[in-house]
């Protein structure tokens, strides 16, 4: 298998997948990023792009994002030119296009199978814009908003296969395009992600902080409100008033990943937060962006860990803390909903509502014995979010699966990766939704669960599963799970068959 891999910030969200694929006998693997990506330890065969220019000043606002994929798009496709001159012609791409890399791919090698990382697809309504009425939408914000979605619709056009990392992120793209697309999550390390009763962390000041203290933490790659960093700080302020023994570890940059600056003279929402609360310093300790083995000391020793989010891309972290077993307070937000049930495996409050998160810390600071089942009940339920369960998935988009390459399909999904054994009976043709009810089912969720997930009502769900059953030869759930199961032990792929109406 020749296998080209791109993304701006190589290795991004495809650093195990990298590793992986880079160990497997007879694999050609290699990737291609800007001249300003960290690149990946023991990856050495990492080609790097460099745009031509920067986006023009003069250019219309609503087209600056389009003008830097084209500039993006034009630097990688000479990087590839040149990898095609040297003798290298990809099996498959895999590419995180939301840059604009991939414009031009199909372009270069017309053959390759490619394989689009769709994290998002914005829209003005519904998810994360427009969401906090502290920030309100202009009109000139959604006509910029809707220009922005021509990048990601070519992305979706040009690709022969997508995946996105939940069903959440998946339903925010055009319903013609969603058949097209695949959810797999990229994969957390749970082998390395577990509780450590013995964990500590050292603050800033010196303070040495250990597992079992009251301990609150809150994580984010910046500091800002589309991870809910406002309601967190009218929130912590609640906290220290009503505990005055615990401490708050607070994790995250000062910049800003998503949405704007703050208004007025603050830099930084930090420093516009904290002109907004009073918070005693001496427990409250900003940790800034941390080495990865003490970000994860941070969570293992957290007695109540908050994760909020606008409706948006699920953030790694909030897997991660539920793999360390972490006591959360999280918003009934929709991506969130899809890992985190109520008084299951977290505490959901509305996103809003400081004072219900504060009410929610406060109770698993005071109670231990509420904490342990939902410990145990999140550890678990990470579990399905495994390394192991993220690179088959990637490996069936590539048409790898068992590391072993495929022919590329024609059609723009993927369609019976093996043939069943001769002696099995012939399998039904199953549409994208029936796939997806399969996955959802074989995951545990609930009618009630799949309908929030899949946002349509719980009798349309069930008029959906039925149709299923009766396609599948079976009564009920757990007789399709059974043959979803006796399928998958002849070597075929069941989830993935099937047509796509």
């Amino acid at each position: 298998m020749r296998l080209l891999i791109i993304h701006q910030n190589f290795p991004g969200q495809f650093g195990h997948l990298a590793k992986a694929w880079l160990q497997r006998p007879g694999w050609d693997v290699r990737a291609l990023a800007r001249d300003t990506a960290p690149g990946l330890p023991g990856f050495d065969k990492l080609h790097r792009y460099k745009l031509a220019r920067a986006v023009h000043p003069t250019q219309h606002p609503y087209l600056r994002q389009m003008e830097a994929a084209t500039l993006h798009g034009q630097a990688t496709a000479r990087a590839m030119l040149q990898l095609r001159q040297s003798g290298f012609t990809p099996d498959a791409i895999v590419a995180h296009p939301g840059w604009g890399e991939t414009l031009y791919a199909k372009d270069v090698y017309p053959n390759a199978r490619l394989v689009h990382l769709c994290e998002w697809y914005y829209s003005a309504e519904g998810a994360d814009l427009g969401f906090d009425p502290e920030f309100p939408l202009t009109f000139d914000d959604r006509a910029r908003i809707r220009t922005w979605n021509a990048l990601h619709t070519l992305n979706l056009t040009n690709c022969d296969a997508a995946i996105s990392p939940t069903h959440w992120q998946r339903s925010r793209h055009p319903e013609i395009f969603q058949p097209k697309i695949s959810v797999v999550h990229e994969g957390i390390d749970t082998a390395v992600l577990t509780p450590d009763p013995n964990a500590v962390v050292a603050t800033p000041s010196g303070l040495v902080l250990r597992a079992g203290d009251p301990v609150v933490t809150y994580v984010a790659r910046n500091l800002e409100p589309y991870r809910g960093f406002h309601i967190f700080m009218r929130a912590l302020e609640r906290i220290q008033k009503a505990h005055p023994r615990c401490h708050a570890l607070i994790v995250g940059g000062d910049d800003v990943s998503y949405g704007s600056r703050p208004k007025g003279g603050a830099k930084t929402w930090r420093e516009h937060m904290l002109g907004q609360v009073t918070l005693d310093p001496a427990r409250t300790h900003f940790m800034g962006r941390v080495p990865r083995e003490q970000y994860l000391r941070v969570l293992q020793v957290s007695a109540a860990h908050v994760y909020l989010s606008y409706p948006f891309v699920l953030s790694w972290s909030l897997l991660e803390a539920m793999g360390c077993g972490v006591p959360i307070v999280a918003s009934t937000t929709a991506p969130v909903r899809e890992v985190m049930r109520d008084g299951e495996n977290g505490r959901l409050v509305e996103f809003f509502d400081d004072k219900a998160v504060a009410g929610a810390v406060l109770e698993m600071l005071g109670s231990r014995r509420v904490q342990v089942p939902m410990r145990k009940r999140a550890r678990a339920d990470a579990r399905r979010y495994s390394l192991a369960a993220g690179l088959a998935g990637y490996d069936r988009a590539i048409g790898a699966a068992d590391g072993a390459p495929t022919p590329t399909p024609q059609a723009p999904t993927l369609r019976r990766l093996q043939q069943p054994r001769q002696t099995e009976p012939p399998l039904p043709e199953l549409t994208a939704r029936d796939r997806e009810l399969l996955q959802l089912l074989s995951a545990g969720h609930s009618t009630e669960q799949i309908a929030t997930l899949r946002f349509r009502s719980p009798a349309t769900v069930r008029n959906q599963l039925s149709a299923l059953y009766l396609k599948l030869g079976v009564a009920r759930r757990t007789e399709a799970l059974a043959k979803l199961r006796a399928l998958q032990g002849t070597g075929t792929d069941f989830v993935t068959l099937g047509g796509d109406a």
